[in-house]
């Protein structure tokens, strides 16, 4: 398993929500898309999350170190399981 952090989310007019967690060197990203009425009703959004390695994908060229500033940023502030 590889830690993750949320580094971005994204809304579109279909109602879902794109949420992509990066490693902290921003090489690698996940993405998760949901509702963005199971923002309202789930659990919320957790700072970070355990992923299968086989799920991780290369980070896009341009997005490196914007992802590894914001996965450093929320794993210095948060607990992994801390609801952002």
């Amino acid at each position: 398993m590889t830690t993750v952090w949320l580094v971005d989310r994204e809304f579109d007019s279909k109602g879902l929500v794109r949420l992509t967690y990066a490693t902290e060197d921003g090489e690698r990203m996940h993405t998760k898309e949901l509702a963005e009425q199971r923002l309202l009703t789930g659990d919320g959004i957790t700072a970070g999350r355990e992923v299968e390695e086989n799920a991780l994908g290369e980070s896009p060229a341009d997005e490196i170190e914007r992802f590894a500033s914001e996965a450093s940023k929320m794993a210095a502030e948060h607990d992994l399981d801390d609801t952002v």
